[in-house]
Order: C-alpha cells, then sequence, then structure tokens
C-alpha cells in the first residue's frame, strides 16, 4: 500500500500539512503484521492546514479533494477521500490530542520519502481508546514489540 501512498506523502511534505499517519497502517509500520486497505491519518485542525491538505490532495490527483471544502473537513471528525486508495481525514480520534501526538511524531522513510507517524506509546493509547477488537489485538501485539525493545 505503501507505493501507491508515496506521491500523497511527497505532496503533503510539499503543502508542509501538520497531519500524523494512524490506525491500521501506524499499526503495521510499528511492527504489526495486519492487512489494511485505508490511510487513517490525523491532522492539525486549523483552517490553514486544512487548506494545505485539500491543495496537497488535489496535486496528487485526487479528484475528490475539489469536491470538499477545508470548512467541511473542519466540520466533520473523519472525511473520506476514496481515489484510487482511500484516506480517511480526522479531526479528532479517541485517545489523542493533535498536539501532543505532533510533538511525539515518527519521521519514517519509505524508498526516500519522509512521512509522520504517530509514537508506538500514542498508538497504543488510541488503540486502547477505540476499544474495537481489531484495535485491542493491534494493542496485544504493539506492547509485546515494546516490551522487547525496553529488554
Amino acid at each position: 500500500m505503501l507505493n501507491r501512498l508515496k506521491d500523497v506523502f511527497r505532496s503533503l511534505q510539499k503543502h508542509e500539512v501538520k497531519y500524523i499517519v494512524i490506525g491500521g497502517i501506524a499499526s503495521v509500520l510499528h511492527g504489526v503484521p495486519r492487512a489494511t486497505f485505508d490511510l487513517d491519518i490525523l491532522i492539525e485542525s486549523t483552517p490553514d492546514n486544512t487548506k494545505h491538505l485539500l491543495e496537497a490532495l488535489a496535486e496528487a490527483d485526487f479528484g475528490t479533494a475539489s469536491l470538499t471544502t477545508f470548512d467541511q473537513i473542519l466540520e466533520n471528525e473523519i472525511t473520506i477521500f476514496k481515489d484510487r486508495v482511500r484516506i480517511d481525514v480526522q479531526t479528532s480520534t479517541p485517545g489523542l490530542k493533535f498536539k501532543d501526538a505532533w510533538e511525539q511524531r515518527v519521521v519514517m522513510n519509505y524508498q526516500g520519502q519522509d512521512f509522520y507517524v504517530v509514537s508506538i506509546e500514542d498508538l497504543i493509547s488510541s488503540k486502547r481508546a477505540a476499544g474495537r477488537d481489531v484495535d485491542l489485538e493491534d494493542v496485544r501485539l504493539l506492547e509485546l514489540k515494546d516490551n522487547k525493545k525496553d529488554s
């Protein structure tokens, strides 16, 4: 999936969008083996950042970005953009405050492209707060991985 998102991450960086990868892809990037079919990102929910987000998505050939305004994104907790891949843009998510998560973010790199990912500690908090079975299984695996790192 990262192959199909490389140009999206490049555009997000170019437009200086404040975002953090969360959800299933963040779990995979932190070492949890599981399938996921969308990208979840948490954004700083300000008009300027949301404007940059829409510009970045439009540049990455997401036609659905032109059908949405930054006010619509700010009014909703989740906005879904579905073109060649699905991106769920969240302005809030259980267990995380953007400002804190931004300060704790991890910069990862895929084939020369940097992108921002929620820290493993914040991901565990978010997954625990969501409380779905799949999230709680991710928490179990993330905690195992985190405990091995500490030993």
